[in-house]
């Protein structure tokens, strides 16, 4: 199933998307794709009601906004390099474990809601990367059972003002949690629909041109261990999220780097989970 939020911001109703493409709305079976929606075997009931045969599902405005999938996440747990090329291209060593760090989830946004460049920014910068949603309660599990416990996936553009980030002092998040700075979406891909997570295409393009080309075989964590690993760190609740890294060819990585500019418009997706686009705005503007 394609699992979308759409409406105005803080208005969302939740729905599917059918194999003609249309948008059903699901508000009458579910309210909304919250924490305690998958807690509540709500994927179960939502692909009941979707399978029953009836001329009663009501298909939504398609031309409507699209929020970000999943309601009430309450955190976002990122991982640092975890390409190879994207260490390489940032100096760094590849990681002998996880690096892990948070993202404020005051930053998600829709898939196509603008990006706003911080207030005294100068390196904002573009990472696509591969979003995990967690579907059930996760502590301490096995990495042969860790698939158990993934609802889907979706798209997230892991947004990073470089000088926030590594100029600053302290953690990353600092660079990492600027408002509209977690587009997420376009729709969560439950993950019966996805074969082989493992060797997905992911892009990204600046104003048309081609910036990150890469897959997800060339993770240097794969999804199994990074839901184990980070379960034995902390509890992960329905409609969580790890985001789990991005490949070469960010805007830092260039020689000289380059980076995000008012009236610039990014565009990024993944195989079989759609994709999604931003326009850059200056803060104030």
């Amino acid at each position: 199933m394609k699992l979308i939020r759409f409406g105005a911001p803080g208005k969302e109703k939740p729905g599917i998307i059918d194999e003609q493409n249309q948008w059903l709305d699901a508000s009458a079976v579910a309210g909304d794709f919250t924490p305690e929606f998958f807690e509540g075997d709500g994927l179960k009931k939502l692909r009941n009601w979707y399978n029953e045969p009836s001329d009663e599902k009501k298909v939504a405005d398609a031309s409507q906004r699209l929020g970000p999938p999943v309601a009430g996440t309450g955190k976002i747990v990122c991982v640092g390099l975890n390409y190879a090329d994207h260490a390489k291209e940032g100096g760094m060593d590849i990681p002998q474990e996880p690096i892990l760090f948070f993202k404020a989830t005051s930053a998600i946004v829709g898939p196509n809601d603008d990006m706003i460049i911080p207030k005294g920014s100068k390196k904002s910068d573009w990472e696509v990367e591969l979003a995990v949603v967690i579907g059930t309660k996760a502590s301490y599990v096995s990495e042969e059972t860790a698939m158990n416990y993934v609802a889907g996936y979706c798209v997230h553009n892991d947004y990073s003002e470089r000088s926030f980030q590594l100029e600053r002092g302290g953690q990353w998040v600092k660079g990492k949690s600027c408002d509209t700075f977690a587009p997420i979406g376009p729709w969560l891909v439950t993950k019966d629909e996805i074969d082989d997570v493992d060797n997905l295409g992911l892009w990204l393009k600046v104003n048309g041109e081609m910036k990150q080309d890469g897959n997800t075989s060339d993770l240097i964590f794969g999804i199994p261990f990074l839901v184990s690993y980070i379960s034995n760190f902390m509890t992960l609740h329905p409609g969580d999220i790890i985001s789990t890294g991005t490949p070469a060819g960010v805007g830092l990585g260039f020689n000289p780097p380059q980076y995000l500019n008012p009236g610039d418009e990014v565009e990024l997706g993944i195989d079989n989970l759609g994709s999604m686009k931003q326009q850059i705005h200056e803060y104030g503007s």
